[in-house]
């Protein structure tokens, strides 16, 4: 793996954690859920919201770029 590809990975992880955690906060305050239905709630909540980030070879070397829900397109990071 190249330099951005792990860096693409360790940002896609930390974007899906922070939101992970603090869907799973709000969930588990605000909703009657309970069990194993707070967690899958916050995952799947997460992994829609994450922005995705991926490392891409081009003519002019390789490049990071990020497309996310709230972000019309997709951004040139690096």
């Amino acid at each position: 793996m190249t330099k951005l590809q792990v860096k693409a990975f360790v940002l896609q992880l930390i974007c899906f954690a922070i939101l992970f955690v603090g869907m799973r906060f709000l969930v588990e305050k605000y909703t009657n859920l309970t069990g194993f239905w707070v967690p899958l709630t916050a995952f799947m909540v997460g992994t829609i919201l994450a922005p995705k980030f991926q490392a891409v070879k081009t003519n002019d070397g390789e490049k990071l770029f990020m497309k996310w829900l709230f972000v019309k397109g997709i951004k040139q990071i690096k």
